[in-house]
């Protein structure tokens, strides 16, 4: 049931991202996932505080997973255009 809910999440999470990113166009489903997840990764590690996965399902760790998942595409939008958007 958990990696459901992961993907479920990270999801919405990458939906969000791409939204506010402008890059929702460009992406599916699986890469709404897959940068939902990715992000959740990164942005725990920015703001872990050394207690990785320890938060568990909040409001704060899904504004962490989204703050990382905005990271991730601006990351991947400067490497393959130059520039953000």
């Amino acid at each position: 049931m958990g990696i459901i809910l992961w993907l479920i999440v990270g999801g919405v999470i990458g939906w969000l991202a791409s939204i506010i990113m402008r890059t929702d166009a460009q992406q599916g489903i699986f890469l709404n996932v897959v940068v939902g997840i990715i992000g959740a990764f990164i942005g725990g590690l920015i703001f872990s505080g050394g207690n990785f996965g320890q938060a568990g399902l909040s409001v704060y760790s899904f504004l962490v997973s989204l703050l990382g998942a905005v990271v991730l595409l601006g990351i991947v939008n400067l490497v393959r255009r130059g520039s953000v958007r």
